[in-house]
């Protein structure tokens, strides 16, 4: 595995982006296999619904900026367009409401007329703290020990020799700091906190990163490397209802998204992958 130029811009430009939201626990009803749960569990959730390119009204978790949009998802029943305000577009109807309904495990039945969403029903607000180094900052401040080694040219050689080592759990980047600096050209000295994660001893391997890289550097300890992490995420992909799965290097763990998280589902992932190692998200959420 083997960083190059453009993964390390992407790192970058995780730390403008919040971390995904943190995993609540399902309540009412009695979880089941599969996702479902009791016929009468009613859930909740905000979200796009999208009628066109050849079938019905659909949940949309993700949707394409194409004009007219493109999305696809679990069917809805009991839709009906003309009583929700909505844009349509060459045969295509799609808009964005407060949805509640019952969960079959791959459609949901609404149980109330659509209403207006002010925010993303049951996700709380996204954080950015989950990209702060987790080294204490030194006396004085952050800073670079050489400064000639502070470019993003030094950063990337810097993460791909660490990539080379079976030990290395991740790398990203933090600018949560004061006098924090993204170059705008690629030999430009920056001011950002380079973080490196391994398993094992992460302090033994300092001198061997500042060979060369000089800018701010935080070392820390992961549980798992990253072929762990990336093979777990390859089999919970194939959990039913999932869908996103990816890697989060800065607290070691698997995050995966499904359309309806259970408690049952969650303690099954921490036997089957150790506890913590996959966080589960869901979209729907039990009402009250």
């Amino acid at each position: 595995m083997r960083w190059n130029a453009a993964i390390v811009a992407l790192a970058m430009a995780l730390t403008a982006c919040a971390a995904e939201p943190a995993a609540r626990s399902t309540a009412g009803g009695t979880p089941t296999a599969g996702g479902t749960s009791g016929p009468d569990t009613r859930y909740t959730a905000s979200l796009t619904v999208l009628e066109g390119q050849g079938h019905g009204p659909q949940l949309c978790e993700m949707v394409a900026t194409s004009n007219p949009p493109q999305c696809g998802g679990p069917d809805v029943v009991g839709w009906d367009w003309d009583t929700v305000p909505h844009e349509s577009l060459s045969g295509v109807r799609w808009g964005w409401y407060a949805v509640v309904g019952t969960w079959d495990g791959s459609r949901l039945t609404l149980t109330e007329p659509p209403r207006e969403p002010t925010a993303r029903d049951g996700v709380p607000p996204a954080s950015r703290d989950d990209l702060k180094s987790p080294c204490p900052e030194p006396e004085g401040g952050w800073r670079a020990v050489e400064p000639d080694r502070t470019t993003q040219k030094a950063m990337e050689r810097a993460v791909e020799r660490a990539s080379e080592v079976k030990a290395f759990a991740g790398a990203w980047i933090d600018s949560h700091f004061p006098g924090s600096h993204f170059p705008t050209d690629f030999d430009e000295p920056m001011n950002v906190v380079l973080n490196l994660r391994f398993t094992g001893d992460p302090q033994s391997r300092e001198a061997w990163i500042r060979e060369v890289w000089g800018g701010p550097l935080c070392l820390s300890r992961a549980e798992r490397d990253l072929g762990e992490l990336t093979a777990i995420q390859a089999r919970v992909a194939s959990e039913k209802g999932v869908i996103s799965t990816s890697t989060g290097e800065a607290r070691g763990v698997v995050r995966v998204r499904l359309w309806l998280a259970t408690d049952e589902l969650r303690e099954r992932l921490d036997r089957e992958h150790g506890k913590g190692a996959v966080q589960v998200e869901s979209v729907l959420w039990p009402v009250g």
